[in-house]
């Protein structure tokens, strides 16, 4: 089962700002997006379907951002996503957004989401299954803080 996922979009035209760079907020949209297709394409993982169907799913308690080169309106990009980091009530999520044949990293992104009931409105635990999917794929990373993972990545590929 593949653990890195990668999927590739165009940049537009509405999300960018007047230099025709992708605005700051969007990135966050376009990272998001991504994961969500990709997880239910290579997991079959359909977080809506989990809503509609027992009424639980993952909501968004941090995002980290570093932005390294800008993204320009209608460039394609490809955007990868990795689980870095899973508890019973918890996952969290490494992605990277580069151009259209990774030789230039745009931006490194970091979420960490939180299993949620939606009618009780408290954290849940996700069910063994998920927590089996969520062993088999992850990808813990060495170093645990953000900056330091940001800066090991970009040092990376200056060599």
């Amino acid at each position: 089962m593949e653990k890195i996922l990668e999927s590739i979009t165009k940049i537009r035209f509405q999300d960018c700002d007047p230099f025709n760079h992708l605005n700051n907020s969007k990135y966050i949209d376009y990272f998001i997006n991504a994961r969500e297709d990709q997880i239910l394409k290579h997991y079959d993982l359909d977080i809506f379907k989990l809503i509609q169907t027992i009424g639980k799913s993952w909501l968004v308690t941090s995002n980290q951002i570093v932005y390294v080169k800008p993204a320009i309106m209608m460039e394609e990009v490809i955007i990868e996503s990795q689980l870095i980091q899973h508890t019973n009530s918890s996952i969290q999520v490494e992605m990277k957004m580069w151009n259209n044949d990774k030789t230039v990293l745009k931006s490194i992104f970091w979420t960490t989401f939180i299993y949620f009931d939606i009618p009780s409105q408290k954290k849940a635990e996700q069910s063994q299954e998920l927590n089996n999917l969520f062993s088999e794929i992850v990808m813990q990373v060495e170093v645990v803080s953000f900056e330091k993972r940001s800066r090991e990545i970009i040092q990376n590929l200056k060599k």
